[in-house]
């Protein structure tokens, strides 16, 4: 990465990290960023599609598992053993002024997985959903940007971390939302 670059990144990081810090951030951020805070969401998007649309539900909630499952081994397995970007928790540069509100992690930074996977979900449900519910747009990009600012917020990504891993998810999001409307064309 170019050094101009590094350095945006850092201070960009530095000031979600540090400037913004806030007791009410402090309690919300870590479990904005945690799977099993988000659940009943979970659960909503499964009932909801299968209640409503019945099989076309079914093949919705099938795509979005493997969007999310592939975004997440794009991510994690593929992207970040190759590129090796240690953690803002790690780097010397920042490790004066980081507030590591959460553990640091055991594997890289680059890209966020957490981004990649709600971006992919994210965008898949906005293709799909978004015609037919006017908000579903707003909302789905509200949480999982929430869910990237989390993740700097706590130190255990940098901002390009997250712009990556949300980019890469999108794309794939975008892909399983096309393969959807060729299986349930009258969806």
């Amino acid at each position: 990465m170019p050094n101009f670059l590094l350095q945006l990144d850092r201070q960009i990081f530095h000031f979600i990290n540090y400037t913004l810090s806030n007791p009410v951030f402090d309690a919300v951020m870590p479990w904005l960023r945690n799977p099993k805070f988000w659940i009943p969401v979970y659960v909503f998007i499964i009932g909801f599609s299968i209640w409503k649309y019945k099989k076309a539900g079914a093949w919705l909630i099938l795509l979005l598992v493997a969007a999310v499952g592939v975004a997440d081994f794009g991510s994690a397995t593929l992207i970040k053993k190759q590129v090796k970007r240690d953690r803002p928790c790690r780097d010397v540069v920042l490790q004066q002024t980081i507030k590591s509100r959460v553990s640091c992690g055991t594997g890289y930074s680059f890209p966020s997985t957490h981004a990649s996977d709600h971006f992919a979900m994210s965008v898949f449900l906005g293709l799909v959903y978004g015609r037919k519910w006017q908000y579903t747009w707003v909302l789905v990009l509200a949480w999982a940007m929430l869910v990237c600012l989390a993740q700097v917020y706590v130190g255990v990504h940098f901002p390009v971390d997250i712009i990556a891993g949300a980019i890469f998810g999108a794309f794939i999001g975008l892909i399983f939302a096309k393969v959807f409307k060729k299986i349930q064309p009258q969806f």
